[in-house]
């Protein structure tokens, strides 16, 4: 038996199914879980439980659509393939079906920039794509048309699909689109939410371009760029020189 390769990315893409069902962001198997390898990408296979999910249960494909070994890969394989293909950038795949964002996804809505943090999706909203079955080639259509610009979309009676540079930040992605749906739903509930306007999010989208990261990623930003005003460092300042402890003067009788 030939060696199982990318094991611990393997052991990675499960950890990571396993976190979004824990964290109740998905149900069951309904969801699916990507991500890219040298030769295409390692896949969540069909049907098979997470917690009963080992690394050979990780399908391993390539970006003409074959696969390699005993199982078969998720259904929706066919959203991740094209997205691998068509969005450079994307190195992981989070795929879920999380309770609010896919009841705007059944409602057909768009979410627009009521809160600031709908800039982590990429552009001024998140926006819901247009119907087509599930596994299908038109459901790849019409989510690369809704993802133009963006790093995540809804998908039409569905659920919600996004990707990221690695599977952690994929994962807390899928976590942020869910909040903000909930958030969304609960102030539709309350009256009408006030929309920022494009000025106001192209200001926070520039400043997104910082956001989450730490000094040694900020190099080459100007300050407009950056997420927070950058607090005083002081590790370089020089330090006070301590104190001399003073003698006791002798006692006089």
């Amino acid at each position: 038996m030939s060696k199982l390769k990318y094991k611990d990315l393997r052991r990675e893409v499960i950890a990571t199914c396993l976190a979004m069902n824990e964290e109740g962001i998905n149900q069951g198997t309904s969801g699916n879980v990507s991500v890219r390898t040298e030769e295409g990408f390692l896949i969540t296979a069909s049907g098979i439980p997470y917690k009963k999910m080992k690394p050979h249960h990780v399908v391993e494909m390539d970006l003409d659509g074959g696969y390699r070994g005993d199982f078969l890969p998720s259904t929706e394989w066919r959203m991740h393939l094209d997205i691998f293909r068509n969005r450079p950038e994307a190195k992981a795949i989070v795929h879920t079906h999380s309770t609010y964002a896919t009841t705007l996804a059944c409602l057909r809505k768009d979410v627009p920039a009521f809160h600031y943090m709908i800039g982590v999706t990429g552009g001024p909203s998140l926006r819901c794509s247009d119907y087509a079955e599930f596994g299908t080639p038109e459901l790849s259509t019409v989510m690369l048309k809704a993802m133009e610009g963006r790093n995540a979309c809804l998908l039409a009676n569905h659920g919600q699909i996004c990707f990221g540079p690695n599977l952690e930040k994929a994962l807390w992605l899928a976590g942020e689109i869910e909040t903000n749906c909930h958030q969304y739903w609960a102030a539709l509930l309350a009256g009408k939410p006030v929309v920022l306007d494009e000025a106001q999010m192209t200001s926070v989208l520039r400043r997104f371009k910082s956001y989450g990261k730490q000094a040694k990623d900020l190099q080459g930003l100007d300050s407009s760029q950056l997420a927070v005003m950058m607090p005083v460092k002081r590790d370089d300042a020089p330090s006070a020189a301590p104190e001399k402890p003073r003698k006791k003067k002798a006692a006089t009788f």
